[in-house]
């Protein structure tokens, strides 16, 4: 026996980005290779070059001299060559990105950075080139149809796990698998994270009485199960059938696999239900997502209210700029620098300290047989997260003077005393929701990540620019929810982190060279601020074309219906 279905017949990864393996034939050096011809010739040269110094038989190794020079300066040999106290000094160059040198280029290039901040030629007043704007607009169908839904095949229950955005997926989700099934949604169960550690439910972090009044018209809602269907389980959730379902599972396997268990069962859950439904999807169920995604969520009135006021001030403080201020997203919590393997400067006292977090959270994980670290080559990958004295220097030469506002969304920092400091240092106008709210106001939030992020997470929704520092779902779905709000644009910088390695990593580079890198970086994320979605690709973050149409398209379509 089939069920009635009303509907007929993408990855997005919270998780920090993979540590790093030994990877075979990348950045290695095998036997009999070149790498082992040239480790024998540095070796050599190394050998030659001491000898001649002690000596002082410069002038009978001069050719000698002349060609391991040149090899040298090619490149093909790492050695650097200095003169300390009438003494040369011979010591092999680090590889590229393996020291920290982003705070050499900041002393060299502040006198410069701040000699333009006049506040004459900010950045927030011309960054977006809107020739590029292609008059996008949301078309979500809040009420396709007045009718009553059908009867529902049973009760849907999920467990939504992670932090705030994932838990987001998990839900929009569960509705577009719910209006597949005709089933009745049971409000999202939050799992309590070991990370995240925020026991706050559903109704607490979102608006519950909106979202079941948005659904209303396409998906049945309750708060909870009727007592007739709890009393079949012995009044214990946990009763209830736990269905392992496949991670990106079609909805034609949701027909075939989970239909007919809710039809006999009368109620199904899945624990936990992250990414269990495939990006893919036909366009009514796509629908659903976009309805509860961009429609039916609002924060809960506590959160609203306190972001609300954050806006207004952040508006405020930047009447200067027309109202205008930057949002940042900056990922460096001493959890994300130990899970990077990357290397800061900080010495034997930083190492230990990784060292401590990273068997803290991944015991073990990162002793593996086999395992290698090496902080140069994740640094030149891009896979290390920006500091704030680099975002501060990427956004002053972009054109974002000091009087630029800043509102910094994060949690705790890494040594945030130290590191935060130039960040204050080229934008004094800086502000973080401890700030920007007072201690009052934060008390019921505290201990509560989902609730903070979700204050960061508006503060954000409204700024004129975005910046993303280091990936996760929280960017994803901001810039997902930015397009859909700004005509289909994103409004957001996001970094070539592997460009900005070679520009760190040179303590020599030159004021204006920064700048033309800087701004040339910026102007390839305007042009991708308008992308389509991708077979493979996330609606959160790319709305269209499932949630939005052309102008054109969407005036035409309002002609043809009309709400009441």
């Amino acid at each position: 026996m089939h069920g009635y279905s009303r509907l007929g017949t993408a990855r997005v990864n919270g998780s920090p980005p993979s540590s790093p393996r030994f990877r075979h034939g990348r950045n290695k050096n095998t036997g009999g290779g070149r790498g082992s011809k040239q480790s024998i010739l540095e070796k050599l040269v190394f050998v030659l070059i001491s000898a001649v110094f002690r000596r002082r038989g410069v002038l009978l190794f001069a050719p000698l001299l002349y060609i391991s020079g040149m090899l040298l300066y090619m490149g093909t040999v790492n050695f650097d060559v200095s003169f300390k106290n009438a003494v040369v000094v011979v010591h092999k160059r680090p590889p590229p990105g393996s020291v920290y040198r982003s705070p050499q280029v900041f002393q060299k290039l502040w006198s410069l950075m701040e000699a333009e901040s006049n506040g004459t030629n900010n950045g927030l007043m011309s960054i977006w080139n809107f020739k590029l704007r292609q008059g996008w607009k949301p078309c979500v169908k809040k009420d396709i149809s007045k009718a009553e839904l059908p009867n529902s095949n049973g009760f849907f229950i999920i467990e939504a796990n992670g932090g705030l955005n994932q838990q987001r997926i998990s839900i929009c989700d569960a509705v577009a698998v719910a209006g597949l099934l005709n089933a009745t949604l049971v409000i999202p169960i939050f799992h309590l994270n070991s990370v995240w550690r925020d026991s706050s439910h559903f109704g607490e972090i979102y608006d519950e009485d909106f979202f079941i009044h948005a659904l209303r018209h396409h998906v049945n809602v309750v708060r909870e199960l009727p007592e007739d269907i709890l009393q079949r389980f012995d009044n214990n959730i946990s009763n209830i059938v736990n269905l392992r379902l496949k991670a990106w599972s079609s909805p034609t396997y949701y027909l075939q696999k989970v239909l007919p268990k809710l039809m006999e069962l009368k109620a199904v859950r899945v624990a936990p239900f992250s990414n269990r439904l495939a990006h893919a999807v036909p366009s009514n169920v796509q629908g659903l997502r976009c309805l509860a995604n961009f429609e039916a969520l609002r924060f809960s009135q506590p959160i609203k209210t306190l972001a609300e006021k954050m806006v207004d001030r952040m508006v405020k403080n930047s009447s200067h700029s027309g109202g205008k201020y930057v949002s940042v997203h900056l990922r460096f919590e001493e959890d994300m620098v130990a899970f990077s393997c990357c290397e800061y400067g900080g010495g034997d006292e930083e190492k230990h300290e990784m060292d401590v977090a990273r068997e803290r959270s991944w015991r073990g994980k990162f002793r593996r047989r086999g395992r290698v670290i090496r902080p140069g080559a994740n640094r030149m990958d891009g896979k290390c997260p920006l500091t704030p004295l680099e975002v501060g220097m990427m956004l002053r030469g972009m054109g974002f003077d000091n009087t630029t506002s800043v509102y910094v969304a994060a949690g705790k920092i890494y040594k945030a005393e130290k590191y935060m400091a130039p960040l204050k240092q080229m934008f004094p106008r800086l502000e973080t929701k401890d700030t920007l709210a007072t201690q009052e106001e934060l008390a019921p939030f505290k201990g509560h990540s989902s609730r903070l992020a979700a204050l960061d997470y508006t503060v954000c929704l409204h700024s004129e620019v975005f910046v993303t520092t280091q990936g996760g779902n929280f960017p994803h779905f901001l810039m997902g929810h930015r397009r859909y709000l700004y005509g289909g644009h994103a409004k957001t910088i996001k970094p070539d982190k592997r460009r900005l390695a070679l520009l760190f990593d040179n303590p020599n580079i030159k004021w204006d060279a920064f700048k033309r890198q800087m701004r040339d970086m910026l102007r390839r994320s305007d042009q991708k601020g308008i992308e389509m979605r991708k077979a493979s690709g996330s609606l959160y973050t790319f709305p269209m074309p499932d949630c939005m149409c052309k102008q054109a398209e969407a005036s035409i379509e309002s002609s043809n219906t009309t709400d009441t």
